[in-house]
């Protein structure tokens, strides 16, 4: 009896908490996608989904689009904009703190929220009025390590010459022609130690969790922007669809020569 009531207590909860996903659709002349969006992104969350709302996003386009890389859109200025015309111009006043979280990163089928550059906006606040899915490739273990490698070593430099600066280099050479070996030792182990630590709590350091090492190598994404945009959902169906609009032919300003419109429904919140 006891079983069972927990077996309830538990359904009951599993079934409320998956009820309370916030899920919604973008639908396109190109096929539909369908997002999951987190909780733990609640201002972008609830922006996204008051907009879909008002209906903010409808009869957008697509107006961005690079093989294996993202698709963007969203943007008012996409709406009803002729053929060539150079779009996709962000609204000041639909930003939103960034909520740039580690456990979130840019896999296939990542929803992500676009913002202006580090110089004209050093808090990274994102410009909700358009979005950005991410399509990536699947990379290669060796790739990701080769990124680490890159992002670390500069890192790992700046702070071993912090520490072994001239002086603290003469004075190893002179303990080491004095056969001073204890003290060469105690300092050298010291130095060393100082090294780690720093280079440990350096938050600039790139190190690929199992869980990104196994999306980037099988369903792939774009690594090299994580870190650096806020992901707010991700796409639990129509893969396909961001295929197909992804692989369309674009001109000098990548958008597609065929238009992509987009209408956003909010299917649970």
């Amino acid at each position: 009896m006891v079983r069972v009531l927990i077996f309830i207590v538990f359904f009951i909860y599993s079934f409320q908490s998956y009820s309370q996903t916030k899920i919604v659709e973008i639908s396109t002349n190109m096929g539909s996608m369908k997002f999951k969006l987190y909780d733990d992104t609640p201002k972008h969350r609830d922006a996204f989904i008051e907009l879909a709302k008002e209906g903010y996003y409808n009869e957008t386009l697509f107006y961005r689009v690079i093989q294996d890389f993202l698709i963007q859109g969203g943007s008012k200025s996409s709406k009803n904009a002729p053929p060539g015309k150079r779009i996709g111009y962000g609204d000041p006043d639909k930003t939103v703190d960034d909520e740039i979280l580690s456990n979130h990163f840019h896999k296939k089928g990542a929803l992500c929220a676009p913002r202006q550059p580090d110089e004209v906006n050093p808090y990274k606040q994102s410009d909700i009025s358009q979005f950005f899915i991410i399509k990536g490739r699947v990379h290669t273990e060796g790739e990701l390590d080769t990124m680490e490698i890159a992002v670390n070593r500069p890192i790992r430099n700046k702070i071993v010459q912090q520490y072994m600066n001239p002086e603290v280099r003469e004075k190893l050479k002179q303990l080491k022609e004095e056969k001073k070996v204890d003290e060469f030792r105690k300092i050298a182990a010291d130095i060393k130690k100082n090294i780690e630590t720093e280079y440990n709590l350096d938050p600039e350091v790139l190190e690929f969790s199992e869980e990104q090492r196994k999306a980037y190598t099988t369903v792939g994404g774009y690594p090299d922007l994580d870190g650096k945009y806020t992901i707010f959902g991700e796409c639990i169906s129509g893969f396909e669809t961001i295929d197909k609009i992804s692989a369309l032919k674009t001109d000098k300003n990548n958008r597609p020569f065929t238009d992509v419109k987009i209408t956003v429904r909010v299917l649970s919140e």
